[in-house]
């Protein structure tokens, strides 16, 4: 096995973080490794502050073949050797293209121009939709205090009456804006889609994503209910995940659709309903 399962837990401490970890992947501690990836801070008088980012990694199994890392020359060669994420972006057919931010206005000295926190990336094909999307989700951002770059495009599996909206935020210290399992990141996305829609007088459905973390995400939640499988098949028992939201609860039962040796069933009331893996008779 050459991709290691990986989980990202943002969590109040790391002791915590670790504890939920350990229960999604159904192990123990010796059997993962643990890194800190953002520390947190309290805040001023306990407002503002951020939550502890954690990676936990399974080890390997005895035996089991990993390959070594990369040096970071090579690294760095591969990194240089590929396109930045905005110029990825733009190769999609729905991509925009973002244009340097505005000059600021002569009438105003340096000192009294208002800092940019966070900033709209325009498009030489504007469509007011996107340009009020990008606005909205701009100043949301500017007014919790943070710095980031916001970024949509049309999904390309959007239709004219169910438009989807991908909003992409890039920037840095924004684990505030994910919250505890992206319970903070889904209430911005709903609230950012409620203004969107009563600006534009349309139904617009938005998809908001922080530095890639809902991609991230995806991938883990795959890897533990594969993880969770072959424990089924092995035990011959039923096995329950750890309660998630519904997107991710239909990311599992569509990975597991037509699987040979199991089945899916969602159980539960909402916020801790949860996936269950049972084994075909």
């Amino acid at each position: 096995m050459s991709d290691r399962t990986t989980l990202e837990i943002i969590a109040p401490t790391v002791e915590e973080a670790l504890s939920q970890g350990l229960s999604q992947l159904g192990l123990t501690a010796d059997a993962v490794s643990v890194e800190v990836l953002d520390s947190g801070s309290k805040g001023l008088f306990g407002l503002g502050g951020r939550q502890v980012r954690v990676l936990l990694t399974v080890n390997p199994l005895p035996g089991e073949y990993v390959p070594p890392a990369p040096s970071k020359s090579k690294a760095a060669d591969q990194t240089q050797g590929k396109p930045a994420p905005a110029k990825r972006a733009e190769s999609a057919s729905k991509a925009r293209e973002p244009k340097p931010a505005r000059a600021a206005s002569p009438k105003k000295s340096e000192s009294e121009q208002a800092p940019v926190v966070a900033k709209k990336i325009e498009s030489h094909d504007p469509d007011p939709v996107l340009d009020a999307t990008e606005e909205i989700v701009s100043k949301l951002i500017h007014h919790l205090g943070m710095e980031a770059q916001v970024s949509a495009h049309f999904d390309e599996t959007s239709t004219d009456d169910r438009r989807t909206i991908q909003v992409d935020v890039r920037g840095d210290n924004l684990s505030a804006l994910i919250g505890r399992q992206a319970e903070t990141l889904n209430a911005f996305q709903y609230v950012a889609s409620l203004i969107v829609g009563k600006a534009t007088q349309q139904w617009v459905q938005l998809v908001v994503d922080v530095e890639g973390y809902r991609e991230r995400r995806d991938k883990q939640v795959r890897q533990i209910a594969l993880r969770m499988v072959d424990q089924v098949i092995k035990t011959g028992r039923k096995a329950a995940l750890e309660p998630m939201t519904a997107s991710e609860r239909r990311l599992i039962h569509i990975e597991l659709r037509g699987h040979p040796a199991v089945t899916t069933e969602s159980t539960g009331e909402e916020p801790h309903r949860k996936v269950v893996i049972l084994p075909k008779e």
